[in-house]
């Protein structure tokens, strides 16, 4: 078992990762990459739901800037993560991993309707459920669809694979000095409007007692790290 002791984990990917080099859309051999350390991961005895954002296609609010339509974008938006979850979903197969991915917005032809049950079902099989359209609702992040089904899906923990390696009191992009947390809590990240996920989905976690973990998913090997106790990341949660 992980050192961690979790059974059971969501993980979440910003679509963004999915580019690897690139400027725009999938890299298949990066994904590739992902999908085995996911795999790595899950042969732990881990049971893994992923949620993976669709910035790497389109993003709704970025469209709205644009003069889109504020659900339209956000639609288009949902549409772009079923794109990224079949992606994924088969690399992990390729990769020798039994894969179902469900949608908030029911697209039969492609994939499952999301329905908790049967979620359930497919992670005590021993197979990866990639959860996709977000909460199937405009005006909702993936970062919040992430959540409501870690809480849904009673997940010991959401693990969310960022550019960054955790939680900084500033952006470390553009502050040197910013500092690293290794805990945080819920209220301290809304407070200071810490950019870890949005309030929503920071407000759900905190209610679910579900500990966040943000940590760099660019760096090769981190998800089992992570999973295992170590690397480098920071735990948002209310006793930080």
């Amino acid at each position: 078992m992980p050192a961690t002791n979790y059974k059971r984990v969501l993980l979440k990917l910003s679509g963004e990762v999915l580019m690897g080099e690139q400027d725009y859309g999938i890299d298949p051999a990066y994904v590739a990459r992902l999908a085995d350390e996911v795999k790595a991961a899950k042969d732990t005895g881990l049971e893994i739901c992923l949620v993976i954002g669709g910035g790497n296609i389109f993003r709704g609010v970025a469209g709205a800037a644009r003069g889109l339509d504020r659900t339209t974008g956000d639609y288009m938006g949902m549409l772009a993560t079923v794109m990224n979850a079949l992606a994924m979903q088969n690399a992990l197969e390729q990769a020798g991993v039994p894969t179902r991915v469900q949608s908030a917005i029911p697209m039969s032809s492609v994939c499952e309707p999301y329905i908790r049950r049967r979620a359930e079902r497919h992670l005590e099989k021993g197979r990866i459920v990639i959860f996709a359209a977000g909460t199937g609702n405009p005006f909702f992040t993936t970062d919040t669809g992430a959540a409501l089904r870690a809480a849904e899906m009673n997940c010991d923990a959401l693990l969310k694979g960022t550019s960054v390696d955790g939680v900084y009191d500033s952006d470390p992009k553009t502050n040197p000095d910013a500092t690293r947390f290794e805990e945080i809590t819920y209220s301290r990240v809304l407070n200071d409007n810490l950019k870890v996920m949005d309030a929503t989905a920071i407000a759900l976690c905190r209610e679910n007692s579900i500990p966040i973990v943000v940590f760099s998913i660019r760096e090769k090997g981190n998800v089992a790290q992570i999973i295992d106790g170590t690397g480098t990341k920071t735990i948002v949660r209310e006793d930080a």
